[in-house]
């Protein structure tokens, strides 16, 4: 019987796992697979572990785990498959098949600038962009990155585009966003934060915003990316097999 395991990141946030469960959950609503189970690879329960064993429990024998993370990076390379290779040993006869992140894509890139077109409607050439990732060691990251900043600039006709990191990663978000503020004469800055849902990352970038609000920068964020419709229905493929790895 064939089953789906979505895996989300995790956070310590309440309100982010609350949000990444209510995300799930409408991706499941719209799959008529009777065997759908949410999982996270860290911080929130229940864990994959506990995700794939009910999969198990209620009589799955092929299950298609879906990660909801945007790049590649060493989750999606080591520790999710690790976490699995040691399920698959555990239960030899249950066959898996493990779809790719969101990745870059042009509907990825079109949802992002619908989500600065919908909160800057005179969007105008002096207006500068910045996009902040979560951060990662993992060279690839760096060329996803730029091919994404690339992509949204073509779409907004924005001069002034850049990438900031929350961790692990330079430039840094703070150094980024102090650079955009010397070189942006005028114009707004619009952070976008490369993140699927809240959490305490999206906290810190927030906060920041906020703060130089009050001193008055011109500045707005545009909230997590799941709000657009295109991830969800990623996902919704992804989990049914309907689009290409």
């Amino acid at each position: 019987m064939k089953a789906i395991l979505y895996i989300g990141h995790g956070t310590r946030s309440k309100k982010g796992a609350e949000e990444a469960k209510a995300f799930i959950h409408r991706v499941i609503d719209r799959i008529p697979v009777s065997i759908q189970e949410i999982s996270f690879l860290e911080l929130t329960e229940p864990l994959i572990e506990e995700g794939f064993r009910r999969c198990v429990q209620r009589g799955a024998t092929d299950i298609t785990v879906v990660p909801l993370f945007l790049l590649a990076a060493g989750h999606i390379k080591q520790d999710i498959p690790s976490v699995l290779s040691t399920l698959k040993e555990q239960y030899p006869d249950v066959t898996v098949a493990i779809r790719n992140p969101f990745g870059v894509e042009t509907r990825i890139l079109d949802g992002i600038a619908d989500l600065v077109r919908d909160m800057v409607i005179d969007l105008t050439p002096q207006d500068a962009i910045l996009i902040v990732g979560r951060g990662s060691s993992d060279p690839g990251i760096h060329d996803a990155f730029s091919k994404i900043a690339k992509g949204i600039q073509r779409r907004l006709g924005i001069k002034h585009i850049s990438v900031g990191y929350l961790a692990a990663a330079e430039p840094r978000f703070l150094e980024g966003l102090e650079s955009m503020s010397e070189t942006t004469a005028g114009g707004r800055i619009i952070v976008i934060p490369y993140l699927l849902f809240s959490g305490l990352l999206l906290a810190e970038v927030d906060l920041e915003v906020r703060k130089r609000q009050k001193q008055g920068v011109k500045i707005i964020h545009t909230g997590t990316l799941s709000s657009h419709q295109i991830f969800e229905d990623i996902v919704m493929e992804r989990a049914m097999g309907t689009m290409g790895d």
